[in-house]
């Protein structure tokens, strides 16, 4: 299923629509999979690294960023979405940043980190490319991305399991919600295809099991750079 080629950018027109309500939703613990694993979960993978720095790429509204800060971890969080990055400011997070995948891309983000995060943050195709590919000049050495996404098994739904383009949506959210963004969905191989062309080397992957369903709520991987 395909949708035009500016995918990406519808991408950030809807979550500029939506930060509002979707800081509300974060905030009010009305997300289950979230309450019930994937929070805990990426917050166990990236303490599990014992990292000073943090990056938090995609950072929404800030939650992953305050619990890092919290435990004395030095956190910059960033996202291309302005509103989502002041709503973090003004909720204590110290640094954040107003910068797209395609600027950081571009060298925009002069730093290094003990880990690079991404928490349901890649969503496009060209963007998410690009990113990754920067993705080794912003870790220390040593370092490690993680990336927490939808498992590519349950995600895929009744659709072929290939990758491509597909319609979002907001279903279970309130009716505050409006114009879900597309994503690009990639299997389980492309994601690892896509870190090795990245110049990373898969290093650990988790796949989170909701508690309810007993299905995999997302899949974690741990990347470093290849030497």
């Amino acid at each position: 299923m395909n949708l035009d080629p500016l995918s990406d950018d519808k991408i950030i027109a809807s979550w500029q629509r939506n930060a509002s309500p979707w800081m509300n939703a974060v905030r009010a613990g009305e997300i289950e999979s979230r309450r019930l694993v994937t929070d805990q979960a990426v917050l166990d993978a990236v303490l599990a690294c014992e990292p000073a720095t943090v990056l938090d790429l995609g950072c929404g509204e800030g939650w992953l960023a305050l619990a890092l800060q919290r435990r004395g971890i030095g956190v910059t969080a960033v996202d291309a979405i302005a509103g989502l990055v002041h709503a973090a400011t003004a909720a204590g997070v110290l640094d954040g940043r107003i910068l797209s995948y395609e600027e950081i891309a571009a060298g925009r983000l002069a730093m290094r980190a003990d880990v690079v995060v991404c928490n349901f943050s890649l969503l496009g195709k060209e963007s998410v490319d690009g990113l990754l590919r920067a993705v080794p000049m912003l870790l220390a050495p040593g370092a490690s991305l993680i990336v927490q996404t939808l498992h590519p098994l349950v995600a895929c739904g009744d659709l072929p399991y290939v990758d491509g383009w597909r319609p979002g949506s907001w279903a279970g959210f309130g009716d505050a919600f409006t114009d879900a963004p597309p994503w690009y969905f990639r299997t389980l191989q492309t994601w690892l295809e896509l870190m090795a062309a990245s110049g990373l080397l898969l290093r650990e992957m988790r796949e989170p099991v909701h508690p309810r369903t007993g299905k995999p709520a997302s899949v974690i991987f741990r990347a470093q750079v290849r030497e």
